[in-house]
């Protein structure tokens, strides 16, 4: 079946039937994929706005734009593809690339496009964002008209500080209560708490139209109600308590709404990063390499494919971790070598040449690439034979040396140090403590600290921005160099409290 297109010759409008009918016999399963053939420079305006040509303007993405365009200009990097989360799917090409590489790309493309479909953790997102980016650029211009540019800059500047203080897994767990919309806040009745003989009425009407002198209403000893917590329970979905706590104006709602909406449509890509690249180029080698190469493509094909995944000694190769642990998995499910019988073979020659010829390789690593993300895909597949083939090891800083080194090749910690910085997509956790710190409307914010510090340059600057949308100091604990700090700010300076001794504390003022 064919795909409409709007610009592709018809070499590569021929080159993508082929792709696609090889990618559907391998039984890859995607929504309808449009192609756009367009020149670098283009490439680099529609990247900088992070695949979207529709979105809102923004000053960031003028500066993402340069970088990109000064990189490719002095030869430091080139985007082959960019593909997009969309039903139906949007890839662009680059004019410019050599035709070897348009096969490449499509091949990849088509194994994302699987991806993006049929990965659960993609499963919440807005499949239409092609067209909802558009009327959120049309919702902001619009405001931009009639406040300001700048003004509505500044507060998209402030929004995007804490775009990641969100609950990724929050679209998948039911964390809140239903509520009546004209009741918002009341906790839910229980279904068998007693019930007492009041009138039904609204919040604000509730003690003229039941007193409490009425009989019934009250104990002899009428005790005062405790204070309940504000929120509840920690919120760890910053900017929904922010929405709807905060002192914001219509057009600040809704501005910050886009923001978090498009947060959370864009959280899948950081939770699967491995898996993803590593599922496109474990099917773009397959293609390719089986069906998609002439003779005078190998060498070019090699030489690309091969500078993918090369490896460094100072960074993780996404696209080679995840397609050499897809390719780790078919392997070990095609021999039978997992489960007890195996994990009990302590006889290394044996498990060596383990091979009870079970195929079921190609089922698992769909099923694989069906339910997890990065975080589940290293914890569960992870393995001792697969860190020492591929000299994976855990790097650290040396305060001695003053340079990063080697600091284990020990399984344990490589995996521990792994996990660690894919938990929360490596961001720090978050979370709304006290929206009525000290019974001012002060904002309290605690940090979940796991080992790594909040970089203090960071924390400061992020607290300008909160208190500017919060209108009220906010306040965040953390722990600062082995001792445990509340960092603040008030609109005009930064203060930390140590609280683990009599406390001090140091001003910094606000530029």
């Amino acid at each position: 079946m064919s795909t409409p297109n709007s610009n592709l010759t018809p070499e590569l409008a021929a080159v993508q039937a082929e792709m696609q009918q090889h990618a559907r016999n391998y039984g890859l399963d995607f929504f309808p994929t449009i192609f756009e053939l367009i020149d670098a420079d283009q490439l680099n305006a529609i990247a900088a706005r992070g695949g979207f040509p529709v979105r809102y303007p923004h000053w960031r993405f003028g500066m993402e734009y340069e970088s990109l365009a000064k990189g490719y200009h002095h030869g430091l990097q080139k985007i082959y593809e960019l593909v997009i989360n969309n039903d139906p799917c949007y890839a662009y090409l680059m004019r410019s690339n050599e035709f070897v590489d348009q096969k490449l790309v499509m091949a990849h493309v088509y194994g994302h496009c699987d991806f993006f479909k049929n990965n659960y953790w993609f499963s919440k997102t807005n499949r239409k964002m092609m067209d909802e980016m558009a009327n959120h650029g049309t919702r902001i211009r619009r405001y931009m008209d009639e406040v300001g540019v700048d003004v509505v800059e500044e507060f998209i500047d402030a929004c995007q500080s804490i775009d990641d203080l969100i609950d990724i897994h929050s679209p998948f767990i039911k964390r809140r209560a239903d509520r009546d919309r004209y009741r918002f806040g009341e906790k839910p009745a229980e279904v068998d708490e007693p019930k007492d003989h009041k009138f039904p009425a609204k919040d604000y009407m509730d003690a003229y139209i039941n007193p409490k002198h009425r009989a019934g209403m009250m104990d002899d000893e009428d005790e005062p109600t405790p204070a309940r917590r504000f929120p509840e329970h920690p919120e760890q979905d910053v900017m929904l308590f922010l929405l709807e706590h905060a002192p914001l104006n219509g057009w600040q709602a809704d501005v910050m709404t886009i923001m978090r909406d498009e947060a959370y449509y864009f959280a899948p890509q950081g939770q699967t990063k491995i898996m993803n690249e590593g599922w496109a180029s474990y099917w773009h080698s397959t293609i390719m390499t089986r069906q998609g190469l002439t003779a005078g493509d190998v060498v070019n094909y090699c030489d690309h494919h091969s500078g993918t995944l090369a490896s460094s000694p100072t960074r993780l190769n996404p696209y080679k971790v995840g397609i050499e642990l897809f390719r780790d998995i078919e392997d070990r499910w095609n021999r039978g070598a997992y489960g007890k019988e195996y994990e009990e073979c302590d006889d290394h020659d044996t498990r060596r040449r383990w091979d009870k010829q079970l195929g079921l390789g190609r089922e698992k690593i769909f099923e694989v690439r069906k339910v997890h993300n990065d975080l589940t895909f290293i914890d569960e597949f992870l393995t001792l034979d697969f860190v020492r083939e591929h000299k994976l090891f855990r790097f650290g800083y040396n305060e001695h040396s003053e340079q990063y080194e080697i600091e284990s090749r020990a399984f344990p910690k490589v995996k521990q140090q792994l996990l660690g910085s894919l938990t929360n997509m490596g961001r720090p956790k978050i979370v709304v403590e006290d929206g009525n710190y000290r019974n001012r409307g002060e904002l309290y914010l605690k940090h979940y600290f796991t080992g790594v510090e909040l970089d203090l340059n960071y924390a400061r600057d992020t607290l300008v921005n909160l208190e500017r949308i919060w209108s009220r100091p906010v306040h965040i604990e953390t722990a600062l160099e082995g001792r445990q700090a509340i960092v603040s700010f008030d609109g005009s300076e930064h203060e930390i409290e140590w609280r683990d001794e009599s406390p001090e504390m140091e001003h910094y003022e606000t530029q």
